[in-house]
């Protein structure tokens, strides 16, 4: 685990000593156990095996076999049975493998907690939290367990599933009075609980009880006892399960009467209508959907897309809007600061490779920061107002150390910047103790920090957006001096803003107020301050976004970007990804509160860039496009950003920046932070759509053939075309391992290509019902055409019978790769795109052909062998229906 060296401004010796080992924590650990709730009792794997069992068909099944066996027919009985006892295996497999596909996505979302061991600031699973612990605390955490602040700066809390209300709660660390007993609601002022979200300010808290030992443990209020619900295409899928299983049981029925009117065996009929409602009833159908979505997100989870509900994969198929901020999710989110603007003068900072200082220049001429006091002051700020931890690594030769900066991008270029000056952080801190924060928030748009000096003198540093910290300067620093603030300044500092926002440059102003010695007055440090400078910095767009942004435009979707940054800034970024196009314009926040409802969703039709936006401004977007029948994804990270992100129909969370109650409430986590992922789960979302699609097909087509077989010989007079056992066969070999290959299809290079799907589309759209019919008669017309001729040939019911065994399955493992396409024929399809498609129909033609030349395997499902005259007509047959769909999708097209 990386150590990081704890930021000076917590290295007091008190705090120090608060700090556990790694040894004690783990021998904590040992004590009170993992610091998580007791969830739910699970099924065990017995009963979920039995499970396999209780489908009401099924024990039909197994009573007629039953009482097969008693009448005598234990070979067959005993086949029959093997065969449902393999297909349950099959199920359980299936059911047991996304049990432990979701377990393992799960272990990716779980919180993290920011904790200190041997004085180094370290994140670790919040399950490893011990009573104990010191914890930082920081606006979005979700609080790991029980404890009690020992230090808070303007701590707001969300109690609402503990209290129920609604309002944050404003903390304070503990009294100083020892010896005291704190009274209740003292206590609960300084005293965090486990479960609740920071919603502002920062803090850090000694932990006193983990897992069922804390209040939420004792009232068992367990969000992952929340159960599981459907997807709307599941829910869909059932419901037409119900119609399908009505009408084949009807069909089945017909069939079993028919053959006993025609003098066939009572109770071989019934066994096999029983037999053939079994396999031609598509009871697993949204089973087999949840199979595919579980294999989808853990694709997903390669391409760094952590889907927290599966209802999303659906989703993002429908996507017209993908709404990103910009920093660090379109841009590097590496900010460097390159220019700088103080005492009427402009700066440049240039870097060379290799080295670790920078050089500072003024019209190309070098300057040292520390020699300029308006430098001197800006440089300052960067490294007390901020809270930026340095981590010291290794290098890779030798024994040198480098220094990597954690923290806020904006803080770390600042804070970079003066280190690259030659400022030493840890004198500097160690000179100018913090004694108070006033933390960045959304409203605000600034940070401020009061220090204080050895001889007693406190200053306060502030930085923010420009035109915010402007309002509350009442001078100014300029050629060495500190003077009024004049309008002319105030423009000349406005035009500088502008210029640097033009050229693609993020702005943070910077402000200093020095209170002289004794002052105790801090109540307003944010006022008559006094204005030092602009520092403009860089945050590259990320190379991949360009493709990206591309993508979504060949794929019908609108990139619009959402950004808190300076309205030229954002337009500069935009037009170098090529989201905006020249005559489009950029809102801004304040445009955005100007304009009621039915204006603002007029300007959404031709804008794509939002400047200056506040997270509430996020929210009545989000609303506004889905007004106008957009499916919107929204990208969030702060806490704020968490009621936007829930809206939207694809909330997604920053996996790295983002707060824990933004990921609690998106649907799905970026874990790269990066916009081209969004992109690629919004392709990986339409390819599992088109899988699901693809196995409903071959699915329902093949059962529909092997319903039609034995209907259409019963209505024609023939002798029962298959037998129970070879029914069940059928549905073993086919409707097993080849369907289930068929979600495991790779992406296809067209799926981003069409407009996104209208979410009220059903899954048989497009000419999927035809297809699916046509097939299924073909198939049942051909295994019948094969039976007929073959028991012409040779007058042998168990050679013809064979014969239509062999043909039906050919037919559906040949159907299985017309399935991966809708548009192309089986003679214009890849076949080893897929390994597993080609390993498992492989493997069911090994099984097919051992059932057939096998002696005991013979016996048992009643075959015979065929020889070359007898498989010329089961090859032609089994290949009629390919070829003629490949004659009706050529029309088509």
């Amino acid at each position: 685990m990386n150590a990081v060296r704890l930021s000076p401004h917590y290295t007091e010796q008190k705090k120090r000593d608060l700090s556990l080992s790694d040894g004690e924590a783990k021998r904590r650990l040992e004590i009170y156990g993992e610091n998580r709730l007791v969830q739910k009792k699970k099924k065990s794997w017995v009963l979920l095996l039995f499970s396999q069992f209780t489908d009401f068909m099924v024990l039909v099944l197994l009573g007629a076999t039953a009482i097969s066996m008693v009448m005598g027919e234990v070979t067959e009985a005993i086949t029959v049975l093997a065969i449902v006892f393999i297909n349950a295996f099959l199920g359980f497999y299936q059911e047991m493998h996304t049990e432990k596909t979701m377990e393992a996505l799960e272990k990716l979302a779980a919180p993290k907690a920011k904790v200190y061991r041997e004085n180094e600031l370290r994140e670790i699973p919040a399950e490893e939290i011990v009573p104990g612990d010191l914890i930082l605390i920081e606006a979005g955490d979700r609080i790991p367990a029980d404890g009690i602040l020992i230090e808070a700066n303007n701590l707001q809390v969300d109690e609402s599933m503990l209290t129920g209300e609604s309002m944050p709660v404003t903390k304070s660390e503990q009294l100083k009075a020892s010896g005291k007993r704190l009274e209740s609601e003292a206590y609960k002022r300084t005293s965090v609980y486990m479960g609740c979200i920071a919603t502002g300010g920062t803090a850090k808290a000694t932990i006193t009880k983990t897992g069922m030992e804390t209040e939420m443990g004792k009232i068992a209020h367990m969000i992952q006892q929340a159960q599981a619900q459907d997807t709307p295409l599941q829910k869909k899928l059932e419901s037409l399960g119900s119609y399908i299983v009505i009408g084949c049981i009807i069909i089945c029925m017909i069939v079993a009467l028919t053959g006993i009117i025609r003098g066939e065996g009572v109770f071989a009929m019934l066994l096999s209508g029983i037999s053939l409602a079994v396999a031609a009833v598509p009871e697993g159908l949204p089973a087999v959907v949840t199979i595919a979505l579980a294999l989808g997100v853990q694709r997903m989870v390669k391409r760094n897309a952590l889907v927290r509900k599966l209802p999303a994969v659906e989703t993002l198929g429908c996507a017209t809007v993908i709404c990103s901020d910009k920093t660090g999710t379109l841009t590097e989110n590496k900010m460097r600061v390159i220019s700088l603007y103080s005492g009427r003068t402009k700066y440049e900072i240039i870097r060379s490779k290799g080295s670790t200082l920078s050089k500072f220049t003024q019209q190309g001429k070098p300057v040292k920061p520390k020699n300029l006091s308006g430098l001197n002051w800006m440089m300052l700020t960067g490294v007390l107002c901020s809270n930026v931890n340095l981590r010291e690594i290794a290098k890779e030769e030798g024994n040198d150390t480098e220094g990597v900066f954690l923290g806020d991008p904006t803080e770390v270029a600042l804070f970079q910047m003066a280190v690259e000056a030659g400022y030493d952080p840890g004198f500097i801190t160690g000179e100018y103790k913090r004694i108070k924060e006033l933390p960045f928030d959304s409203e605000r748009k600034m940070m401020s920090v009061v220090c204080q000096l050895p001889s007693g003198e406190k200053i306060v540093f502030s930085k923010g957006a420009p035109e915010v910290l402007l309002r509350k300067c009442s001078t100014i620093f300029a050629a060495d001096r500190e003077r009024p603030i004049e309008d002319y300044d105030i423009r000349r500092i406005e035009n500088e803003n502008n210029q640097m926002a033009q050229d693609a440059l993020r702005v943070i102003g910077m402000a200093v107020r020095v209170i002289g010695k004794g002052t105790e007055n801090l109540h307003h440090p944010e006022q008559n301050l006094m204005f030092v400078g602009l520092a403009g910095m860089m945050d590259p767009p990320r190379r991949e976004a360009y493709d990206a942004v591309e993508q979504c435009r060949q794929a019908g979707i609108r990139p619009v970007m959402i950004t808190g940054d300076h309205k030229e800034t954002a337009r500069a970024v935009a037009k170098a990804l090529k989201i905006i196009d020249e005559g489009q314009s950029v809102l801004t926040g304040n445009e955005i509160e100007s304009l009621n409802d039915v204006d603002l969703k007029k300007r959404l039709k031709d804008t794509v860039v939002f400047a200056r936006v506040l997270p509430r401004h996020k929210l009545r977007l989000v609303k506004s496009y889905q007004e106008e029948g957009h499916i919107v994804a929204m990208t969030g990270d702060g806490v704020n950003d968490a009621p936007a992100v829930k809206e939207a129909d694809i909330g997604v969370a920053m996996g790295c920046s983002g707060t824990d109650v933004t990921r609690q409430a998106a649907s799905m986590i970026l874990m790269d932070d990066n916009f081209s992922t969004i992109v690629s789960a919004v392709e990986e979302g339409r390819n599992i759509y088109n899988n699901i699609r693809k196995f409903i097909r071959y699915l329902l087509s093949c059962n529909i053939g092997e319903v039609l077989t034995m209907f259409l010989g019963m209505l024609l007079g023939l002798p029962v075309p298959l037998l129970a056992v070879q029914i069940l066969l059928v549905n073993l070999v086919t409707d097993g391992l080849p369907a289930i290959a068929l979600s495991m299809e790779p992406g296809s290079s067209e799926v981003m290509s069409h407009k996104p799907r209208d979410p009220n589309e059903h899954i048989f759209s497009g000419g999927l019902w035809k297809l699916i019919i046509l097939r299924g008669i073909f198939i049942g017309l051909s295994t019948l055409a094969s039976f007929i001729a073959v028991d012409m040939h040779t007058h042998s019911l168990e050679c013809a019978r064979t014969g239509a065994l062999v043909t039906l399955v050919l037919s559906q493992l040949i159907h299985v790769f017309e399935c991966k396409s809708e548009t192309k024929s089986i003679f214009q399809i890849p076949f080893m795109d897929n390994l597993w498609l080609v390993v498992s129909v492989l493997l069911s033609l090994g099984v097919l052909l051992a059932v057939i030349y096998l002696p005991f395997l013979q016996n048992l499902f009643r075959t015979v062998p065929l020889y070359s005259e007898q498989w010329l007509p089961v090859i032609g047959f089994s290949m009629l229906a390919p070829v003629v769909s490949s004659l009706f999708i050529r029309k088509q097209g």
